[in-house]
């Protein structure tokens, strides 16, 4: 038996590493397999109007679920939390399959989500739940590597499957992965827990998921759906900041709440949280506009487009999997430090370069990026987790990942603002190559600028050594 905080695990640590990373996998592949088969979709749907809400109403419901699932696994278990969530994903993978129309597909979508917000904070929550903090770098980098796969893995099947079979089977492919990730984790995962009564914060849940859905949406759907300055938008920012006003007042006085307010009075924990917003921030803006700019500027093919951004996901798992002996060394915020730097050089590169596109430099600056990250979130979030005990580990993971997950929520309103308006300008508008590489560069400006702020949430962190962020957590 494995013994963490007091918690047994009776369990081989290798077999669940591997339950985790096949977990991650479904989250990692749905999250790039979708976008090349949105045109056979919508072929056969309908719905052109309709499609972005394919990617915006996931987005919405795994971010407003993500932290209510962080506090749930503190209470109940990881164990129960992330099977409802594969259970969920894959009950939501099946009806989007025999979707009949777009707007069963995008309501089938947000159940999608739902399983998403559970399965992703709870691999990296048991991670950090079964490994020492010396061995969590390592950990960190094989479930980040998942994700340098399924970067491949994802446009490919998603092109094979429209072109060759049907867009339905981009869903359908998840059940069997479902199914394995589900008996491997019942097989090998046992987790033993103190059987005490908890108390639901029930009206906690309901103010978070309605103030984050409304401010998220707002941003997702201000410039679009309506202008930023309309009573719709006015209306979703005003219920989304009079719902958390309360949501605040009603976790003072919660038992047990959804998001302690004590997380905010820390400073380790304050500065990891805004290091996971930065990095959400700037990966969207790489993630969803390299392609474009290669496409649109000098006509690369989307595999190879695709190919130059899987450079990012090839150089974080690399970087995260070695942080560990860099941390132990220098501490937590050095590692960091130096992470940031590197994302900084790659951003202003990729901006300085943007005029004269290039498939080989957008490759090298992507990995270059993907190295710093690798060294920013991995020992980031480590340091949040390795300083609490069990009992609040999920609660913050969980607020790191919802962090991020805002910050790419914001990002894509921010970035698609930006380039819209030097679009809109152009003669062309999205056909002209000008155009095209005049709006990347400007949204590549921006990430850079998001980097550079970022750094200031680097310097702010504790110069502690990790045995003093252990030490703590012990106490408690």
């Amino acid at each position: 038996m494995t013994v963490v905080d007091g918690v047994g695990f009776r369990s081989k640590r290798g077999p669940i590493l591997i339950a985790l990373m096949v977990t991650t996998g479904l989250v990692a592949i749905e999250a790039t397999i979708l976008a090349t088969a949105v045109p056979s979709i919508v072929k056969d749907l309908g719905g052109f109007a309709q499609f972005p809400w394919l990617f915006s109403i996931y987005l919405l419901s795994q971010a407003v679920s993500v932290p209510i699932y962080a506090k749930l696994s503190d209470t109940v278990g990881r164990k129960p939390i992330i099977l409802i969530g594969i259970a969920l994903f894959m009950v939501g993978s099946i009806l989007c399959g025999f979707a009949w129309s777009m707007p069963a597909l995008i309501a089938f979508r947000a159940l999608q989500g739902l399983g998403a917000g559970a399965v992703q904070p709870m691999a990296l929550t048991i991670a950090g739940d079964i490994y020492t903090v010396a061995e969590r770098a390592k950990t960190q980098g094989y479930l980040a590597s998942v994700w340098a796969v399924s970067s491949v893995i994802g446009p490919t099947l998603g092109g094979l499957f429209s072109e060759f079979v049907s867009w339905r089977w981009i869903f359908f492919v998840n059940v069997p992965i479902c199914i394995l990730a589900g008996w491997m984790l019942i097989r090998r995962f046992h987790e033993t827990i103190e059987k005490r009564h908890h108390r639901i914060d029930y009206p906690g849940a309901i103010l978070l998921t309605v103030g984050m859905s409304a401010i998220i949406l707002a941003f997702l759907e201000g410039g679009q759906a309506w202008e930023w300055v309309s009573p719709e938008s006015i209306g979703a920012f005003a219920l989304g900041a009079i719902a958390l006003i309360a949501f605040y007042f009603v976790e003072k006085r919660a038992a047990e709440p959804i998001i302690p307010m004590w997380i905010f009075s820390r400073r380790l924990l304050v500065t990891t949280t805004l290091l996971g917003l930065g990095v959400g921030v700037m990966l969207i803006g790489l993630t969803s506009y390299i392609p474009t700019y290669l496409e649109g500027s000098i006509g690369a093919s989307p595999l190879v487009s695709g190919l130059a951004l899987a450079a990012l996901t090839i150089g974080w798992p690399v970087s995260a999997s070695v942080s560990g002996r860099l941390y132990f060394r220098i501490g937590f915020r050095g590692t960091v430090l130096i992470g940031l730097t590197l994302a900084v050089l790659g951003t202003l590169a990729l901006t300085l370069s943007a005029s004269s596109p290039s498939i080989p430099l957008v490759a090298v600056c992507c990995f270059v990026i993907g190295f710093g990250f690798g060294w920013v979130a991995a020992p980031s979030l480590i340091a949040a987790q390795s300083s609490v005990s069990w009992s609040d580990r999920g609660v913050v993971t969980g607020t790191s990942l919802f962090a991020r997950s805002i910050g790419s929520a914001v990002g894509v309103a921010v970035f698609g603002a930006i380039a819209n308006a030097i679009l809109a300008g152009a003669s062309g508008g999205e056909h002209d190559p000008t155009a095209i590489v005049a709006a990347s560069g400007a949204v590549f400006t921006a990430v850079a600028v998001c980097a550079v702020l970022t750094v200031t949430a680097g310097l702010l962190m504790p110069r502690s050594r990790v045995e003093d962020v252990e030490l703590v957590a012990t106490r408690e």
